[in-house]
């Protein structure tokens, strides 16, 4: 169990396969809702965060904290590990870049061998939330962008000046693949969101020639939670 967003959500396993879901404002009131006899607790987000790069997740132990970046400086929420394992259930020895979108960040996050290389996450929904962006985004200011990320402050002042709230989105998204390039280009990205879509970022990178595929965050919680039982000994 462990803190999300506003409250905290607790899961109850029986081995490697979830059981259900609870979710109150505190650890105390989600495991009464859980109502479950648990021989042991894992702890989501607690702990010393583990610096990157490291294992997507650690082995044994009785919490799984965040990972940590110091160049550049980042912090990737624990959730987001087991929505990285959940992905990685069914692909072996993958090696790409999943982007995660956690509230209003987004993680670029390189993939190999199982563990987390690097990462690069940005603010583009939190930006495009205040400035009341609209989506789909407009592709020519997607574009516009994309290839003059320098002018991302003037290019949103003239949208906004126009009323084109899908430009806003469009510019931004542009700026963020600006800045990202190095984790999409020649790579297979998995787009990781709570509701599997990426507001326009996936035709967006599939227009640039990039593989990629989304996933829904709350989809990989089982297989998430089902390997990091297997990690932590507690499958059996």
């Amino acid at each position: 169990m462990g803190r999300d967003g506003d409250g905290v959500t607790a899961h109850a396993m029986q081995g490697a396969t979830l059981i259900r879901s609870a979710r109150g404002t505190d650890e105390a009131a989600a495991l009464a809702h859980l109502d479950f006899d648990a021989s042991r607790t894992v702890h989501i987000g607690d702990g010393t965060p583990n610096g990157i790069p490291t294992a997507v997740l650690p082995t044994g132990g009785a919490r799984l904290p965040a990972l940590t970046q110091d160049t550049p400086p980042d912090v990737i929420g624990a959730w987001v590990r087991i929505w990285i394992a959940g992905a990685l259930a069914d692909r072996p020895n993958w090696d790409g870049v999943i982007c995660a979108a956690q509230g209003d960040v987004r993680h670029w996050i390189h993939i190999s061998a199982n563990e987390v290389v690097s990462c690069q996450s940005t603010l583009t929904p939190r930006l495009a939330a205040a400035l009341e962006g609209a989506t789909p985004p407009d592709e020519q200011a997607l574009a516009d962008s994309l290839s003059r990320p320098e002018r991302l402050a003037a290019h949103l002042r003239a949208a906004e000046v126009s009323g084109n709230r899908a430009a806003i989105t469009g510019h931004l998204i542009g700026a963020e693949l600006a800045a990202t390039r190095r984790y999409w280009l020649g790579q297979e990205v998995i787009l990781i969101s709570p509701d599997g879509t990426a507001s326009g970022l996936e035709t967006a990178l599939v227009a640039q020639g990039v593989p990629v595929g989304t996933l829904a965050a709350d989809g990989l919680l089982p297989a998430g939670l089902a390997a990091l039982a297997s990690a932590f000994g507690l499958a059996d």
